[in-house]
C-alpha cells in the first residue's frame, strides 16, 4: 500500500496462538527428555516453545520447577533445575537467542531489548524508536514497568541519560503517554498541518520541535486528519517532507509514529526487509521483530510483507538464516 493512501482499518492476526489441550507437566517432561543424557533434541524443543502461547510457556516453566527442582537441605539456593538456565546450558547463538525470547513475558523481553541498545557501547537508537514509536501506550506502560523491576531504574530517567535534544523530547513524549487518543478536530489538523508546513518546507533550515511537539500530541485518527491536510498545503506527502528536511535519529522515530498510524504491520515489514537485505543479516532485528510480534499481528506483517516485497517473508528468511535457528524462526512464521 502507498504510505500516502487511506489510513487501513484491520484486525490484528497472530502466527502463534494458545495450543489446545494444553499440558502444562507433559510439556515440562518433554522438554527435560530433550535435554537430558548426550545432545539434545532441538526439533522437540522447537514443536514445544514455538507454538504454545507466551502465558502457556510461563505455565511451563512453572511446571518444570515443580517437577524437577530440587532445593538441597539448609540451602537457600534457587532450584538446581529452571528451564531457562537449563536451555541456556543447552543451546546456543541465534537458536537460543530465539528460544530464550520466547520463555521471556513480552514486556519483560521488550525491556531488555531497550537495556540492551542502551547500556552497550553507544546506543542502538533504531531499537528505542522501533520499541518505543510503535506501540499502544498501554503497552509501552508494561514494558516501563518491567525495565524499572529488572534494573532498579526509570526507563525515562535512562533514556534522558542516553539521548538528547528533540529525538529526546520525542522518545520521552511516547514513555508518557501525552498522545490523545480521542481528539479527532478537522479544524485543528488544518491549522497544524500549516504549522508543520511553516516549520519546515516553508522555511528556511527546519524547526524539529515543532514536529515532535505536534506528532508526539497526535492521536492515530487525528494525526491521520493533519498528514491529509498536509498533502493538500504541501502537494507531498509528510513523509517526503520531513525525508527532504530531517536526518538520523529523530527523522527514523517520526517516520515511524507516520508509518504505524498508517499501517503499523507494514512498518514492520519494512523493519524485516532493512534486517535482511544486503550483505550480512541483522538477526538481532529479525529475531526481535518476529518473536515480540508473533503472538500480536505477525500473520498481518506476513501480508504486507509479500505485498510490498513480491516475496513470502517465510521464503525471504528462509534463504537468510540455516539450521535450528532457521526452524524455529520458521514455526513462529507458520505457514506461507
Amino acid at each position: 500500500m502507498s504510505l500516502s493512501g487511506d489510513m487501513e482499518e484491520y484486525a490484528e492476526v497472530p502466527t502463534v496462538v494458545p495450543a489446545a489441550n494444553f499440558d502444562a507437566v507433559a510439556d515440562a517432561h518433554a522438554l527435560r527428555a530433550a535435554m537430558k543424557g548426550f545432545g539434545t533434541d532441538e526439533q522437540v524443543i522447537i514443536d514445544i516453545l514455538c507454538q504454545r502461547s507466551n502465558a502457556q510457556r510461563q505455565a511451563i516453566t512453572e511446571a518444570y520447577k515443580k517437577e524437577f527442582g530440587r532445593v538441597e537441605e539448609g540451602s537457600n539456593k534457587k532450584p538446581r533445575q529452571d528451564l531457562i538456565a537449563d536451555l541456556k546450558s543447552e543451546l546456543g547463538g541465534n537458536f537460543e537467542n530465539v528460544i530464550i525470547g520466547l520463555m521471556l513475558p513480552t514486556d519483560e523481553y521488550c525491556a531488555k531489548q531497550l537495556y540492551k541498545a542502551m547500556k552497550g557501547i553507544g546506543t542502538s537508537d533504531d531499537v528505542l524508536v522501533e520499541i518505543l514509536c510503535s506501540r499502544p501506550y498501554d503497552e509501552i506502560v508494561q514494558i516501563a514497568a518491567a525495565y524499572e523491576k529488572l534494573y532498579g531504574s526509570s526507563l525515562e530517567a535512562d533514556i534522558q541519560g542516553d539521548t538528547s535534544g528533540p529525538f529526546q523530547r520525542l522518545l520521552v513524549m511516547a514513555l508518557q503517554g501525552l498522545r490523545d487518543n480521542y481528539a479527532y478536530d478537522p479544524a485543528k489538523a488544518e491549522e497544524q498541518a500549516q504549522i508543520l508546513y511553516n516549520a519546515g518546507e516553508g522555511t528556511v533550515g527546519t524547526d524539529e520541535n515543532a514536529f515532535v511537539e505536534i506528532l508526539g500530541h497526535a492521536g492515530q485518527r487525528h494525526a491521520y486528519l493533519i498528514f491529509q491536510e498536509y498533502k493538500k498545503i504541501s502537494g507531498k506527502t509528510i513523509e517526503q517532507a520531513m525525508e527532504s528536511e530531517m536526518s538520523g535519529e529523530l527523522l527514523h522515530g517520526l517516520l515511524a509514529m507516520v508509518k504505524t498510524v498508517h499501517n503499523r504491520p507494514a512498518y514492520f515489514a519494512e523493519r524485516l526487509e532493512a534486517a535482511m537485505k544486503g550483505l550480512g543479516t541483522d538477526d538481532d532485528a529479525l529475531i526481535r521483530i518476529i518473536v515480540s510480534r508473533c503472538e500480536i499481528d505477525l500473520a498481518n506483517i506476513k501480508f504486507e510483507y509479500e505485498r510490498m516485497h513480491g516475496k513470502t517473508l517465510l521464503s525471504a528468511v528462509k534463504g537468510e538464516t540455516s539450521g535450528d535457528y532457521r526452524n524455529a524462526l520458521l514455526a513462529l512464521i507458520g505457514s506461507a
